[in-house]
Protein backbone atom coordinates (compact mmCIF):
# COMPACT_ATOMS: atom_id res chain seq x y z
CA UNK A 1 0.00 0.00 0.00
CA UNK A 2 1.39 3.26 -1.32
CA UNK A 3 1.80 6.27 1.80
CA UNK A 4 -1.12 8.41 0.08
CA UNK A 5 -3.16 4.96 0.46
CA UNK A 6 -1.84 4.33 3.97
CA UNK A 7 -3.37 8.28 5.20
CA UNK A 8 -6.31 8.02 3.15
CA UNK A 9 -7.32 4.20 5.07
CA UNK A 10 -6.25 6.27 8.41
CA UNK A 11 -8.73 9.07 7.51
CA UNK A 12 -11.86 6.83 6.55
CA UNK A 13 -11.01 5.25 10.46
CA UNK A 14 -10.66 8.64 11.52
CA UNK A 15 -14.10 9.74 10.20
CA UNK A 16 -15.61 7.18 12.15
CA UNK A 17 -14.39 7.55 14.83
CA UNK A 18 -15.38 11.51 15.12
CA UNK A 19 -18.81 10.40 14.89
CA UNK A 20 -18.89 8.41 17.96
CA UNK A 21 -17.65 11.59 19.60
CA UNK A 22 -20.70 13.19 17.77
CA UNK A 23 -23.31 10.57 18.90
CA UNK A 24 -22.18 10.22 22.18
CA UNK A 25 -21.20 13.72 22.97
CA UNK A 26 -24.50 14.93 22.69
CA UNK A 27 -26.18 12.89 25.59
CA UNK A 28 -23.68 14.23 27.76
CA UNK A 29 -23.03 17.45 27.08
CA UNK A 30 -25.18 19.00 29.82
CA UNK A 31 -23.39 16.62 32.39
CA UNK A 32 -20.24 17.52 32.95
CA UNK A 33 -18.09 20.82 32.37
CA UNK A 34 -17.07 20.25 28.55
CA UNK A 35 -13.05 21.54 30.03
CA UNK A 36 -13.30 18.70 32.89
CA UNK A 37 -14.32 16.08 30.64
CA UNK A 38 -11.46 16.68 27.69
CA UNK A 39 -8.72 17.74 30.31
CA UNK A 40 -9.18 14.39 31.71
CA UNK A 41 -9.96 12.12 27.92
CA UNK A 42 -6.35 13.72 26.97
CA UNK A 43 -4.33 12.80 29.83
CA UNK A 44 -5.88 9.12 29.58
CA UNK A 45 -4.77 9.02 26.47
CA UNK A 46 -1.61 10.42 26.51
CA UNK A 47 -1.06 7.93 29.22
CA UNK A 48 -2.43 4.97 26.61
CA UNK A 49 0.48 6.35 24.01
CA UNK A 50 3.12 6.60 26.59
CA UNK A 51 2.58 3.14 27.75
CA UNK A 52 3.23 1.85 24.24
CA UNK A 53 6.15 4.27 23.68
CA UNK A 54 7.93 2.46 26.67
CA UNK A 55 7.99 -0.70 24.91
CA UNK A 56 9.41 0.59 21.68
CA UNK A 57 12.72 2.19 21.17
CA UNK A 58 10.77 5.54 19.88
CA UNK A 59 10.63 8.05 23.16
CA UNK A 60 13.85 9.79 23.70
CA UNK A 61 14.49 13.66 24.77
CA UNK A 62 15.61 14.55 21.71
CA UNK A 63 12.02 14.66 20.50
CA UNK A 64 10.77 16.88 23.04
CA UNK A 65 13.00 19.75 21.22
CA UNK A 66 11.04 23.24 20.42
CA UNK A 67 8.14 21.26 23.04
CA UNK A 68 6.39 24.23 22.64
CA UNK A 69 5.13 23.12 18.99
CA UNK A 70 3.09 20.51 21.39
CA UNK A 71 1.94 22.83 23.38
CA UNK A 72 0.43 24.99 20.47
CA UNK A 73 -1.07 21.70 18.50
CA UNK A 74 -2.76 20.11 21.42
CA UNK A 75 -4.18 23.15 23.46
CA UNK A 76 -5.60 23.68 19.53
CA UNK A 77 -6.96 20.39 19.17
CA UNK A 78 -8.35 20.65 22.79
CA UNK A 79 -9.80 23.81 22.01
CA UNK A 80 -11.59 22.09 18.99
CA UNK A 81 -13.31 19.61 21.33
CA UNK A 82 -14.43 21.46 24.56
CA UNK A 83 -15.85 24.32 21.81
CA UNK A 84 -17.65 21.13 20.58
CA UNK A 85 -19.26 19.93 23.81
CA UNK A 86 -19.91 23.87 24.46
CA UNK A 87 -21.52 24.56 21.15
CA UNK A 88 -23.73 21.08 21.92
CA UNK A 89 -24.99 22.87 24.57
CA UNK A 90 -27.46 24.40 22.94
CA UNK A 91 -26.75 24.27 19.32
CA UNK A 92 -28.84 21.71 17.62
CA UNK A 93 -27.25 18.56 16.12
CA UNK A 94 -28.17 19.30 12.69
CA UNK A 95 -26.88 22.38 12.45
CA UNK A 96 -23.69 21.67 14.08
CA UNK A 97 -23.18 19.07 11.76
CA UNK A 98 -23.48 21.69 9.43
CA UNK A 99 -20.99 23.91 10.38
CA UNK A 100 -18.45 21.20 10.55
CA UNK A 101 -18.47 20.49 7.12
CA UNK A 102 -17.26 23.98 6.69
CA UNK A 103 -13.78 22.56 7.90
CA UNK A 104 -12.32 21.36 4.82
CA UNK A 105 -12.49 24.32 2.90
CA UNK A 106 -11.02 26.14 6.01
CA UNK A 107 -8.53 23.76 6.38
CA UNK A 108 -7.40 24.43 2.48
CA UNK A 109 -7.13 27.60 3.18
CA UNK A 110 -4.93 27.61 6.11
CA UNK A 111 -3.04 24.63 4.30
CA UNK A 112 -2.63 27.15 1.07
CA UNK A 113 -1.29 29.95 3.97
CA UNK A 114 0.87 27.78 5.82
CA UNK A 115 2.02 25.26 3.43
CA UNK A 116 1.71 26.43 -0.15
CA UNK A 117 -0.62 24.04 -0.89
CA UNK A 118 -2.75 24.71 -3.84
CA UNK A 119 -6.18 22.95 -4.47
CA UNK A 120 -6.20 21.86 -7.62
CA UNK A 121 -9.72 22.12 -9.96
CA UNK A 122 -10.33 18.27 -9.27
CA UNK A 123 -10.02 18.28 -6.00
CA UNK A 124 -12.00 21.68 -5.35
CA UNK A 125 -15.15 20.01 -7.41
CA UNK A 126 -14.27 16.73 -4.81
CA UNK A 127 -15.04 18.80 -1.90
CA UNK A 128 -18.14 20.85 -3.43
CA UNK A 129 -19.90 17.14 -4.17
CA UNK A 130 -18.78 16.13 -0.84
CA UNK A 131 -19.90 19.39 0.73
CA UNK A 132 -23.63 18.73 -1.05
CA UNK A 133 -23.55 14.74 -0.14
CA UNK A 134 -22.97 15.98 3.37
CA UNK A 135 -25.68 18.80 3.57
CA UNK A 136 -28.10 16.49 2.10
CA UNK A 137 -27.47 13.85 4.50
CA UNK A 138 -27.66 16.39 7.45
CA UNK A 139 -30.68 17.97 6.73
CA UNK A 140 -31.94 14.11 5.34
CA UNK A 141 -32.75 15.28 2.12
CA UNK A 142 -35.91 17.92 3.56
CA UNK A 143 -35.38 21.09 1.23
CA UNK A 144 -37.82 22.88 4.47
CA UNK A 145 -35.14 22.05 7.26
CA UNK A 146 -32.45 23.42 5.10
CA UNK A 147 -34.65 26.98 4.36
CA UNK A 148 -35.05 27.11 8.11
CA UNK A 149 -31.25 26.56 9.63
CA UNK A 150 -30.74 29.66 11.29
CA UNK A 151 -27.24 30.32 12.81
CA UNK A 152 -27.19 30.71 17.01
CA UNK A 153 -24.84 31.12 19.38
CA UNK A 154 -23.91 27.29 20.19
CA UNK A 155 -23.47 27.43 15.74
CA UNK A 156 -20.88 29.94 16.55
CA UNK A 157 -19.19 28.74 19.40
CA UNK A 158 -18.45 25.36 17.60
CA UNK A 159 -17.75 27.14 14.23
CA UNK A 160 -14.71 28.37 16.40
CA UNK A 161 -13.51 25.20 17.41
CA UNK A 162 -13.75 23.97 13.61
CA UNK A 163 -11.23 26.89 12.53
CA UNK A 164 -9.16 25.10 15.46
CA UNK A 165 -9.34 21.30 13.51
CA UNK A 166 -8.52 23.89 10.50
CA UNK A 167 -5.36 25.22 11.38
CA UNK A 168 -4.40 22.33 13.36
CA UNK A 169 -4.37 19.64 10.39
CA UNK A 170 -1.80 21.82 8.51
CA UNK A 171 0.26 23.18 11.26
CA UNK A 172 1.08 19.18 11.84
CA UNK A 173 2.54 18.82 8.62
CA UNK A 174 4.58 22.36 9.16
CA UNK A 175 5.78 21.75 12.95
CA UNK A 176 6.94 18.30 12.65
CA UNK A 177 10.48 17.76 12.77
CA UNK A 178 10.94 14.03 11.53
CA UNK A 179 9.74 12.83 14.59
CA UNK A 180 7.54 9.25 13.85
CA UNK A 181 3.92 9.67 14.55
CA UNK A 182 3.88 7.91 17.59
CA UNK A 183 5.74 10.18 19.64
CA UNK A 184 4.25 13.20 17.80
CA UNK A 185 0.80 12.16 18.95
CA UNK A 186 2.18 11.84 22.61
CA UNK A 187 3.45 14.98 22.62
CA UNK A 188 0.26 16.56 21.05
CA UNK A 189 -1.85 15.02 23.52
CA UNK A 190 0.49 15.78 26.54
CA UNK A 191 0.62 19.35 25.15
CA UNK A 192 -3.35 19.20 25.42
CA UNK A 193 -4.03 17.74 28.61
CA UNK A 194 -1.51 20.38 29.89
CA UNK A 195 -2.82 23.36 28.48
CA UNK A 196 -6.76 22.12 29.24
CA UNK A 197 -5.84 21.22 32.65
CA UNK A 198 -4.36 25.31 33.32
CA UNK A 199 -7.25 26.47 31.86
CA UNK A 200 -9.81 24.29 33.62
CA UNK A 201 -8.39 23.77 36.64
CA UNK A 202 -12.14 25.19 38.37
CA UNK A 203 -14.22 22.57 36.41
CA UNK A 204 -11.99 20.19 37.23
CA UNK A 205 -12.30 20.63 41.21
CA UNK A 206 -15.64 21.23 41.03
CA UNK A 207 -16.87 17.91 39.07
CA UNK A 208 -18.48 15.64 41.09
CA UNK A 209 -16.65 12.49 39.83
CA UNK A 210 -17.84 9.47 41.32
CA UNK A 211 -21.39 11.12 41.29
CA UNK A 212 -21.40 11.27 37.82
CA UNK A 213 -23.62 8.79 35.46
CA UNK A 214 -22.19 5.94 33.99
CA UNK A 215 -22.78 7.20 30.13
CA UNK A 216 -20.92 9.97 31.29
CA UNK A 217 -17.84 7.89 32.49
CA UNK A 218 -18.52 5.19 29.19
CA UNK A 219 -18.28 8.51 27.11
CA UNK A 220 -15.18 9.66 28.70
CA UNK A 221 -13.58 6.40 27.98
CA UNK A 222 -14.45 6.33 24.46
CA UNK A 223 -13.17 9.64 23.44
CA UNK A 224 -10.08 9.19 25.55
CA UNK A 225 -8.89 5.96 24.18
CA UNK A 226 -10.77 5.98 20.26
CA UNK A 227 -11.75 9.98 19.69
CA UNK A 228 -8.17 11.15 21.18
CA UNK A 229 -5.67 8.32 21.39
CA UNK A 230 -6.75 7.09 18.11
CA UNK A 231 -7.87 9.66 16.18
CA UNK A 232 -4.92 12.15 16.74
CA UNK A 233 -2.78 9.03 15.57
CA UNK A 234 -4.80 8.78 12.50
CA UNK A 235 -5.04 12.21 11.86
CA UNK A 236 -1.21 12.99 11.86
CA UNK A 237 -0.58 9.53 9.78
CA UNK A 238 -2.79 11.24 7.44
CA UNK A 239 -1.54 14.49 7.48
CA UNK A 240 1.75 13.82 7.28
CA UNK A 241 1.08 11.94 3.55
CA UNK A 242 -1.84 13.81 2.13
CA UNK A 243 -2.59 17.46 1.42
CA UNK A 244 -4.84 19.66 4.28
CA UNK A 245 -7.48 19.90 1.98
CA UNK A 246 -7.78 15.71 1.67
CA UNK A 247 -7.19 14.67 5.22
CA UNK A 248 -10.32 17.53 6.10
CA UNK A 249 -12.24 15.77 3.07
CA UNK A 250 -13.12 12.64 5.50
CA UNK A 251 -15.18 14.87 7.75
CA UNK A 252 -18.19 14.73 4.61
CA UNK A 253 -18.36 11.14 5.98
CA UNK A 254 -18.97 11.92 9.59
CA UNK A 255 -22.95 12.78 9.43
CA UNK A 256 -23.16 9.07 7.15
CA UNK A 257 -21.29 7.46 9.96
CA UNK A 258 -23.73 9.28 12.99
CA UNK A 259 -26.26 7.84 10.98
CA UNK A 260 -24.14 4.24 11.39
CA UNK A 261 -23.78 5.05 15.20
CA UNK A 262 -27.51 6.17 15.93
CA UNK A 263 -28.63 2.63 14.10
CA UNK A 264 -26.74 0.28 16.54
CA UNK A 265 -27.97 2.04 19.15
CA UNK A 266 -31.47 1.42 18.50
CA UNK A 267 -32.48 4.76 16.44
CA UNK A 268 -35.00 5.21 13.32
CA UNK A 269 -33.15 4.77 10.26
CA UNK A 270 -33.16 7.58 7.79
CA UNK A 271 -35.49 7.22 4.65
CA UNK A 272 -34.18 5.78 1.34
CA UNK A 273 -33.66 9.20 -0.45
CA UNK A 274 -30.74 10.25 2.41
CA UNK A 275 -28.64 7.48 1.00
CA UNK A 276 -28.02 10.28 -2.25
CA UNK A 277 -26.21 12.50 -0.33
CA UNK A 278 -24.01 8.99 0.94
CA UNK A 279 -23.44 8.43 -2.44
CA UNK A 280 -22.52 12.18 -3.53
CA UNK A 281 -19.34 11.65 -0.66
CA UNK A 282 -18.57 8.63 -2.14
CA UNK A 283 -18.10 10.11 -4.96
CA UNK A 284 -16.23 13.11 -3.59
CA UNK A 285 -13.59 10.53 -1.81
CA UNK A 286 -13.29 8.41 -5.35
CA UNK A 287 -12.64 12.09 -6.92
CA UNK A 288 -9.80 12.76 -4.27
CA UNK A 289 -8.27 9.05 -4.73
CA UNK A 290 -7.79 8.97 -8.71
CA UNK A 291 -6.26 12.38 -8.09
CA UNK A 292 -4.22 10.93 -5.26
CA UNK A 293 -3.21 8.28 -7.53
CA UNK A 294 -2.00 10.52 -10.64
CA UNK A 295 -0.48 13.41 -8.63
CA UNK A 296 3.60 13.21 -8.89
CA UNK A 297 5.11 10.57 -6.16
CA UNK A 298 7.34 13.52 -4.66
CA UNK A 299 4.06 15.45 -3.64
CA UNK A 300 2.90 12.11 -1.35
CA UNK A 301 6.35 11.16 0.03
CA UNK A 302 6.30 11.28 4.03
CA UNK A 303 8.79 13.10 6.33
CA UNK A 304 11.89 11.01 6.18
CA UNK A 305 12.13 9.35 9.84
Amino acid sequence: MTPALWGHAAMLLFSALVAGSFSLGAQVANDIAPLALNAVRFWLAAGLIGLALLMGPHLSRAAFRASWRYALLGGLFGAYFVLMFEGLKTAEPVSAAAVFTLTPVISAGFGWLLLGQVTTSRMALALAIGALGAVWVIFRADIQALRAFAVGKGEMIYFVGCVCHAIYTPLVRKLNRGEPVLVFTFGTLLGGGVVLTLIGARDLAATPWLMLPPLVWGTLLYVAIFASAGSVWLLQTATLRLPSAKVMAYTYLVPSWVIVWEAAQGKALPPVVVIGGVALTVVALGMLLRDEETARPAANTPARR
